[in-house]
């Protein structure tokens, strides 16, 4: 018998999404429901979805399929009702050197002594491997149902990046992509009334009362 699920499953690059809207909403919206669907029937006990901060006011598909996901999410114990199965959420930014990210490109790209920069002023919210698997742990430990678990991350400038990885290189600037933002937010200000702060995280609580029968 399966206890736990962690859904980590999604289509994540900007640009993919952008360019293959319909793969991303059945994947990134369709696959969620799979899951809570077949957690529900299956009887597992938490169900943990790995969110990003794109989904706080996305411009982009991605973002948005994301946002649509975090909402079911939270709302399946609507649909768990009497069988017990929690669902939650693990939002936080970029994860540094995964697959797509720009810190692999970098190191690629400073072998010929040039890096490509988007925007000399982008900023994004970045996060160790180790650190998101300890946040995971924490959420499943923590978990009612129905909750945001947001990590207080550091944010950095896209330009002491590159310096850090590549300090001796030029840089050409190739403007923003479709889709992209200049400056992530991790927490909408309109949760804000539903956020409890803690040492480390933020955890956004359901924010729709039962109504009374």
């Amino acid at each position: 018998k399966v206890d736990v699920v962690i859904h980590a499953a999604a289509l994540k690059q900007v640009p993919s999404c952008e360019y293959n809207p319909f793969e991303a909403v059945k994947t990134n919206i369709l696959g969620a429901q799979n899951i809570i669907d077949a957690a529900i029937d299956c009887g597992v006990q938490k169900v943990i979805a790995l969110s990003t901060d794109k989904a706080v006011n996305p411009v982009n598909l991605y973002g948005a399929t994301k946002l649509c996901s975090d909402k079911i999410f939270i709302q399946g114990i609507s649909y768990a009702g009497t069988k017990g199965t929690r669902f939650s959420c693990v939002r936080y930014g970029n994860v540094i050197g995964s697959r797509g990210s720009v810190i692999p490109l970098f190191l690629k790209q400073r072998i010929a002594g040039k890096i490509t920069i988007t925007d000399r002023r982008m900023t994004r919210f970045w996060i160790s491997l180790e650190h998101a698997v300890e946040v995971v742990v924490k959420a499943l430990s923590h978990m009612q149902g129905g909750e945001i678990f947001v990590p207080k991350l550091p944010s950095m400038n896209i330009m002491d990046l590159a310096k850090a990885i590549a300090p001796k290189c030029k840089t050409k600037i190739l403007g923003i992509r479709p889709g992209e933002k200049l400056h992530e937010v991790m927490v909408l200000k309109d949760e804000a009334v539903n956020v409890v702060e803690y040492k480390d995280y933020y955890l956004i609580t359901l924010a729709f009362k039962y109504l009374e029968q």
